[in-house]
């Protein structure tokens, strides 16, 4: 009797436990469909902000140092990579901001100071003494027309820039020092052309001699490209100090050899100073900036 009672039993059990597991597989299939579902609706579901920050702008009482403002920035700048000469340059930038990320402006200097680099002094050193010891021997390597007296006398020297340009600023934050100081900061790109005054050895020809006794220079006007990137730092409402660098590409003859003008592609010297002996040069200005902004009220941003 107690057999027969467990035999019936045994199928009962069995359903029970087969209908729980299909329930329980109905629900995770059923929860599965239902993240699915939710998951695409809210990929194509736009975030409406209600309340008080409906329509709010990303950033309030921003303060727009520039936009609308004149800024008058007394420069010292520095040459870059030069061969025979170094140039100090003393100058000032002008800008009207007509945003706060675009203006207009100019930037113009002259060369103050020119200082001779180490590979000058040795060249000038050894051509003394080679013209001492042997005053022909320097005839052998090179031309009478490149050295004929000083080298010092015959290098190309900025006069002068004068350089209108745009400049965008799409960058700006603050600049943490040590984490307790903060800065207002921007960083900007700039261009436009410049105008490059240049004294260069002058125009000679070997055959009236002038080539081999003089090494007299000549002024002119390089018009070039100028493009670069700067950061300003601001220290006040009305006040900033600034760091920048400046491209300044163009073609001339920095140390008045007589390096081209014949054979093929004129690679080889031809006894003559002219503009064939020029040579492009990358040139590059590296410029300290203390800007002031008028008018002294900054505006801010709702």
């Amino acid at each position: 009797m107690r057999a027969n009672m467990t035999t019936s039993r045994e199928p009962v059990s069995r359903r029970t436990n087969e209908a729980t597991t299909m329930r329980r597989l109905l629900a995770v299939m059923l929860v599965l469909v239902g993240v699915g579902t939710v998951g695409r609706r809210a990929e194509a579901q736009e975030i409406q902000l209600t309340g008080p920050l409906a329509g709010a702008p990303a950033v309030r009482n921003l303060r727009l140092h520039r936009q609308g403002r004149l800024e008058l920035a007394p420069t010292l700048s520095f040459t870059l990579l030069d061969e025979y000469q170094r140039t100090m340059l003393v100058g000032a930038r002008a800008n009207y901001n007509l945003t706060d990320w675009f203006a207009v402006g100019v930037w113009g200097a002259f060369g103050a100071v020119h200082q001779s680099t180490a590979l000058t002094d040795h060249i000038d050193e050894t051509v003394a003494e080679r013209r001492a010891s042997s005053p022909n021997s320097i005839d052998n390597q090179l031309t009478k027309a490149n050295i004929p007296g000083s080298f010092k006398d015959q290098l190309g020297t900025i006069n002068y820039v004068f350089a209108p340009q745009v400049t965008f600023v799409p960058f700006r934050g603050k600049l943490a020092i040590f984490q307790k100081f903060f800065v207002d900061t921007d960083a900007y790109f700039f261009a436009g052309p410049a105008f490059v005054g240049l004294k260069e050895r002058a125009d000679c020809s070997a055959a009236s001699t002038a080539c081999d006794q003089s090494t007299a220079t000549a002024s002119r006007t390089a018009i070039s490209p100028t493009f670069g990137l700067g950061f300003a730092f601001y220290s006040g409402d009305w006040m900033s100090v600034g760091i920048e660098w400046r491209a300044l590409p163009f073609s001339w003859n920095t140390g008045g050899f007589d390096a081209h003008g014949s054979g093929a592609n004129n690679k080889f010297p031809d006894q003559k100073i002219d503009d064939k002996d020029r040579e492009f040069k990358f040139n590059q200005v590296l410029s300290l900036s203390v800007g002031f902004y008028l008018p002294q009220g900054m505006k801010r941003s709702e």
